[in-house]
């Protein structure tokens, strides 16, 4: 008990500087290293460092040695929401609040000599949303805000079954912080607010295969399990001066989405690599969520709360391009279209997912011992106009507030990493 409170404090303090935000496919971040980023995080046919451990497992064995590598996602982003014409506030503008964020990668890979064994260890962050909207937007009893901090620790085992071909897999162990809060009443003129806050671990695997049938040609594909995180918290409610300020034990439980990726990598020649992957991930697990208090509740809050999603699968399409020159030096671009996942009948502003597009360009050098990359990445989502939206839960609904509206996105990122052999 004492060791996973002392592993549960240390991983809440990495969560703690590293804040994420809503970005591609609801609330999936793709990017955890510079390289692969650059391409367009084409990269499940290719993996070839040590973030292979994220992006495709069975790519370590293609390492030698003991490889480190660690990076930083910085990011910029700027969603933004117009009310619909009509409304009491229509032709206002409003901005997420928030609007930077930073989210930290580490890997490190060990092949043995005299096997064909490689083994891995990861530390990375596959999702995250947060942000709170300026309370006049018009859906406060929507959503106010929320908070989703995931860390995934994955170590991994990759076997070279034969000289062209790896298979791996491995272990996922994660940690997730929630919170969510929506007001009570459709404006903020007292306090009035219900609150939603916990943490839970839970455990998945990940699997990967690599075939290189031609010396031109690389196969990759990757899955990775759906879990599920029992958030154990509490709830906090106020609608001051009929509801005094409530605080319940209260739990709820989401069942995170499984995913595969499916890529080509062609080498025309030494100094050219091409690659085009395809990205599935299995959203609808996320469907009706209940939030289950302990103890009787203020009238007229519900003891347990269904908080209704329904959230569709979505697909990822990448594509990368990377030119390698003779002094260890390459250059890569690449372009992600990344399908929305949140549906206009329940559509929530907390993720405001609106389908994307994203281009990158990137720059590294890869030494017989340091390496290291540089992308930029340019995140665009055209508007998107949500109509006929019922709230997700009981507030919203008897406000009579909906999330209709134009939704927009805007963002601008940099990912930096560095790598060490030995």
């Amino acid at each position: 008990m004492i060791r996973l409170h002392t592993l549960k404090v240390v991983v809440a303090a990495a969560l703690g500087g590293a804040p994420l935000t809503l970005l591609a496919g609801g609330i999936r971040l793709l990017s955890q290293d510079g390289f692969a980023t650059a391409r367009g995080d084409a990269f499940v046919a290719t993996a070839d460092n040590a973030s292979a451990i994220y992006y495709n497992p069975a790519g370590i064995t293609q390492l030698k040695g003991s490889n480190l590598r660690g990076g930083l996602y910085g990011i910029y982003f700027d969603p933004t929401f117009q009310p619909p014409p009509g409304a009491p506030n229509s032709g206002n503008t409003y901005h997420l609040e928030k609007n930077y964020a930073a989210v930290p990668q580490f890997f490190f890979t060990h092949t043995l000599t005299d096997v064909p064994l490689s083994f891995g260890l990861g530390a990375y962050a596959p999702f995250g949303v947060g942000g709170d909207w300026p309370q006049d937007t018009g859906f406060r009893s929507v959503a106010i805000g929320g908070d989703l901090k995931y860390l995934t620790i994955n170590p991994v085992m990759a076997l070279k079954v034969a000289p062209a071909l790896s298979i791996a897999a491995g272990v996922t162990v994660n940690y997730a912080q929630l919170e969510m809060e929506q007001g009570l009443r459709a404006f903020y003129t007292s306090p009035n607010s219900f609150r939603f806050s916990g943490d839970g671990w839970s455990a998945g695997f990940n699997l990967g295969a690599l075939w290189q049938p031609h010396e031109k040609i690389s196969i990759g594909a990757s899955f990775r399990s759906a879990s599920t995180v029992t958030f154990d918290g509490h709830t906090d409610i106020e609608q001051f001066p009929v509801i005094p300020a409530t605080q319940l034990p209260a739990q709820a439980a989401f069942k995170f989405p499984w995913n595969v990726v499916a890529g080509l990598s062609y080498r025309p020649t030494p100094k050219w690599n091409f690659e085009f992957d395809a990205d599935y991930t299995e959203w609808s697990s996320f469907g009706v969520i209940t939030i289950q208090q302990a103890g009787a509740p203020p009238f007229p809050v519900q003891q347990n709360i269904p908080v209704t999603l329904n959230w569709q699968p979505s697909w990822a399409y990448k594509f990368g391009a990377t030119r390698y020159f003779g002094n260890d030096w390459h250059v890569s671009a690449g372009y992600v279209f990344n399908e929305n996942s949140v549906p206009n009948a329940h559509y929530t502003p907390l993720a405001a997912d609106v389908d994307r597009h994203f281009f990158s360009l990137g720059v590294g050098r890869k030494g017989r011992r340091f390496d290291f990359d540089v992308a930029y990445q340019f995140g665009y989502g055209p508007a998107r106009n949500v109509k006929g939206s019922t709230p997700s839960s009981t507030p919203g609904q008897f406000a009579g507030q909906t999330a209709d509206g134009q939704y927009d996105f805007l963002s601008h990122a940099l990912l930096a990493s560095v790598g060490v052999h030995f």
